[in-house]
């Protein structure tokens, strides 16, 4: 009922069924009106719902599995509307679940293990406890603290995307919601949450973990200089993550998803989702530049050298057929993520980063992807990036390095004489033979090059010099 006025208005149907004695809690999921009743707080409904005996009912529509031979309605109308009503973040209701011990180790026993943990029940459990952390935000958290087994039962089921929310809201990392309450970082930051998570990258766990530990750990690096944070960004946590991603080359998912970390740990600030769209339009985006920690920096070009080990293509036998040839072998998202590392470390970090991509040869072996794989967007655009940081640096180890290591100016010229691809044994990219050779793909990112490269040198004497 959308509105009712004194004298003219007649009982809702959730009111004539409160007025029966022998009203239950399934009388009331059957009616239509009841989540609006909710919302609208009505009085009598939410006395009826209150009471302890039943907030336990409506949890155990979310928390257990409907028996085989329930009826329809016992399988998807009633744990929605239990999770709706829940959601409606009723002060009394949740004060009733909140207050009552027995009733919130009613709700965290769907972590157990030898439960079936299905998706949609997954959903509604989530969005329950979200409610508490944004309503009871800190009588939950203290009971999580004296539970902290929690913890690690999450941890465990963080490959349902809807369990990661519950994490990433535990840790603060959305909506601010710990603005105003720093405590409960601190005392996170004292468990083994963050050992949990990265382990949880290891290569036995499925891409799904992979993918789900990776978004929790980003978002905990782009938090607000905090415990947690800080304590990720630490040499000896920077050793785990590398170790696990570099223990198994195989497992390229545990590679990508742990340089996503390396990335957020290196520009909090750094959005994934703007990132990836200029790189599929071909964009370089002019960020505000944050200069990473020098410690956590250094821990990183420790194992620099393993990684750009796995960009040499030639011992990987991969053949892809495309529309316009054959790919021996195909670039692969995993090199595509070392290659932005490569590009976000060389912006953020400071000089001795500098230093180290040059003397482990990184922006030579980038510079070289670039011309072999003409038709990778994606590539082009963090290549892109490396040479104008290279060039915008004003270092002459740099630009020296740029010019004279990496011939980059031969290079550009050589791409927009012969501006198409050629057969050649040695290179990953072969045109279909019997047709005439594509136009390579690359020449709008070395037009741009070439044109940032006239542009610098009307004002830095160095650059000048190379191109006269």
């Amino acid at each position: 009922m959308f509105w009712r006025m004194t004298g003219f208005s007649t009982p809702s149907a959730v009111d004539s069924l409160l007025n029966k004695e022998t009203c239950t809690l399934e009388d009331l999921f059957d009616e239509e009106e009841i989540i609006q009743e909710c919302k609208g707080l009505n009085n009598r409904l939410i006395n009826f719902l209150r009471d302890k005996e039943r907030v336990q009912h409506m949890l155990q529509y979310i928390v257990e599995e409907p028996p085989e031979d329930a009826e329809s309605r016992r399988c998807f109308r009633f744990p929605f509307i239990a999770c709706e009503i829940f959601s409606c973040e009723i002060d009394a209701i949740l004060k009733t679940l909140i207050e009552d011990e027995e009733l919130m180790n009613f709700l965290f026993s769907f972590l157990e293990s030898d439960r079936p943990h299905r998706t949609l029940l997954a959903g509604y459990f989530s969005k329950v406890v979200i409610s508490l952390l944004l309503r009871k935000t800190i009588a939950t958290m203290r009971y999580i603290q004296a539970h902290q087994e929690i913890l690690g039962k999450l941890v465990n089921l963080i490959g349902i995307t809807s369990i990661m929310e519950v994490v990433i809201r535990l840790v603060g990392a959305d909506d601010h919601m710990y603005t105003y309450h720093i405590d409960p970082l601190q005392w996170l930051a004292d468990t083994n949450l963050l050992e949990m998570l990265i382990d949880a990258l290891r290569s036995p766990s499925s891409p799904e973990v992979h993918a789900n530990s990776a978004e929790t750990l980003c978002a905990i690096a782009r938090l607000a200089p905090s415990a947690l944070s800080s304590k990720l960004s630490s040499p000896s946590f920077l050793g785990r993550l590398f170790h696990n991603a570099l223990e198994n080359p195989q497992s390229k998912s545990t590679l990508l998803h742990s340089l996503s970390v390396c990335i957020s740990l290196l520009d909090p600030k750094r959005a994934n989702t703007s990132a990836t769209a200029a790189a599929v339009r071909g964009n370089h985006i002019t960020e505000p530049v944050m200069i990473a920690n020098p410690e956590m920096v250094d821990g990183m070009l420790q194992r620099l050298g393993q990684l750009l080990d796995l960009l040499v293509v030639s011992s990987d036998a991969t053949v892809l057929p495309t529309t316009y040839g054959e790919l021996r072998p195909p670039l692969g998202m995993h090199r595509l993520k070392i290659v932005e590392f490569i590009a976000v470390l060389l912006r953020n970090g400071n000089e001795v980063a500098r230093q180290g991509l040059v003397h482990l040869g990184a922006v030579q072996t980038v510079i070289k992807l670039f011309f072999e794989y003409p038709f990778n967007n994606a590539l082009h655009h963090y290549v892109e990036s490396v040479i104008s940081s290279c060039l915008e640096s004003k270092s002459s180890v740099l630009i020296d390095h740029l010019f004279q290591d990496c011939d980059l100016l031969d290079k550009l010229l050589l791409a927009d004489e012969v501006p198409f691809v050629i057969d050649d044994p040695t290179k990953p990219t072969a045109p279909t033979r019997g047709r005439s050779p594509p136009r390579t793909g690359n020449l709008g990112h070395i037009t741009r090059i070439a044109n940032r490269l006239c542009h610098l040198g009307n004002t830095n004497v160095h650059i000048q010099a190379y191109l006269q």
